[in-house]
This record gives C-alpha cells, sequence and structure tokens, in this order.
C-alpha cells in the first residue's frame, strides 16, 4: 500500500470513528492510526521521488514533442519554399518558351514575305519572257499567214 492508499484509509477510520456526544471529536485508535500514518510517511519519499521521475519524463517527452513539432514545421517551410521556387522556376521557364516560340514565328513570317517577293519576282521576270515569247510566236504566225508570196522557199520553188 503506498501512501496515498495509507492516507486514504486513515481518513476512512477517522470518518467512521464513533463520534463524542455534543462535540465535533472521535475516538479512534491511537496505535492504529499512528501505524497508518507512519506507513504513509514512510512511502511518502519513494512517492515523492516516482512523482518527481514521472514529472521529469512528462517534461522530457513534452520537450521532444516540441522539438519535433519544430523540426516539422522548419521542415515543411523548406518544402513550401522549395516549391515556390520550383514554382517560379516553372513560370520562368514557360515565359522564356513563349518568348522564343514568339520569337520564331515572328521570323518565320518574316521569311516567309521574303520568300514570298523572291517567288513574286521570279514569277513576273518569267512573265516577261513569256509574254515576249508569245509575241514572237504571234509575229511568227503572222508571217506565216502573210508570207506565201513572200516566202524565199516558195519563191525557189517556183523558179526551178
Amino acid at each position: 500500500m503506498d501512501s496515498i492508499e495509507k492516507i486514504s484509509t486513515a481518513i476512512t477510520m477517522i470518518e467512521e470513528a464513533r463520534g463524542v456526544p455534543l462535540s465535533a471529536s472521535c475516538v479512534v485508535h491511537r496505535g492504529e492510526i499512528l501505524e497508518i500514518l507512519e506507513g504513509a510517511r514512510d512511502y511518502l519519499p519513494a512517492d515523492l521521488f516516482e512523482a518527481e521521475k514521472l514529472l521529469a519524463a512528462r517534461d522530457q517527452i513534452i520537450e521532444e514533442g516540441r522539438v519535433s513539432a519544430e523540426t516539422m514545421v522548419a521542415t515543411a517551410r523548406e518544402d513550401v519554399s522549395r516549391m515556390v521556387e520550383q514554382t517560379a522556376i516553372v513560370q520562368s521557364a514557360r515565359d522564356e518558351a513563349q518568348r522564343i516560340l514568339d520569337e520564331a514565328r515572328d521570323l518565320a513570317a518574316a521569311e516567309r514575305e521574303e520568300v514570298e517577293a523572291y517567288i513574286d519576282g521570279r514569277l513576273a521576270t518569267l512573265e516577261v519572257i513569256l509574254n515576249k515569247t508569245m509575241e514572237a510566236v504571234a509575229r511568227g504566225r503572222e508571217r506565216l499567214e502573210g508570207a506565201d508570196d513572200k516566202d524565199v522557199l516558195a519563191q525557189l520553188a517556183d523558179d526551178k
């Protein structure tokens, strides 16, 4: 029986003791109550020592929990910081990629205009050549139509 149980037993004995008439006093057996109280006194240092050990263990557990919580919070903050940084890096990369695509589209459009201008110039030159050729063909056909009399070959054939 530990000190608390002995004190509880002493309290019970006093509560159940026979009362003295017309008084708040009671009659208890001195030897029994002294034996219980002395036992409580004997257990009290051991119980207090155990209580102090329990309190120290509790304080240590609380401190370990606090340190663990601080570590977890610090780790979480680092993770959040890293995620935000990665998000910023990803956004920067996306912006750079979009800028490169826009430049490539602009360059492609400029080169397309340049190529189309070159092709248009070549086609215009070809058109001029074809028009001159068509005119030469038309003149040649006209000569053929009106050259029957003046045709050198026809005259030679007549001379023979």
